[in-house]
């Protein structure tokens, strides 16, 4: 069954990657990134309605909030182009990064210097793990 973005449902698609060095065209690391960035701040949304419900006492009705967009979270990351375990791995690198600037953002926690570099680290692999040429 198509899925948004040409993916199909339960198809793991390594044969996104193109040419001869087993790269991704553009429009799929764009595509990738999107998703990365929407499941971040529906997981991180989520989790901050949940907790504004139950650790600073407001509606119960933002904690269900926070329920359903957490449950949104769990939908997006399977349109990315990879398997669940590469997927996963990559996104926690994702989940530091969006975690500190929702903090900033949000909370007005400003990142330190080891806040950026630890993030920077984090998308480092990311990189690694889920753009690299496959099959060198």
């Amino acid at each position: 069954m198509p899925l948004p973005g040409g993916l199909e449902r339960g198809v793991c698609t390594d044969a996104l990657y193109v040419g001869d060095l087993g790269r991704m065209d553009l429009s799929t690391v764009t595509k990738s990134v999107l998703l990365f960035v929407l499941a971040g701040l529906f997981e991180i949304g989520g989790g901050w309605l949940v907790w504004q419900w139950f650790r600073s006492g407001r509606s119960v009705a933002l904690g269900a909030l926070g329920g359903l967009v957490l449950f949104l979270y769990g939908i997006v990351p399977t349109f990315q182009p990879a398997h669940f375990g590469r997927v996963y791995a990559a996104y926690g690198g994702v989940f530091v990064l969006l975690s500190l600037l929702w903090g900033w953002r949000i909370d007005g926690t400003t990142p330190d210097r080891w806040d950026v570099i630890g993030a920077s680290l984090c998308l480092s692999g990311v990189a690694v793990i889920m753009y690299a040429p496959r099959g060198l």
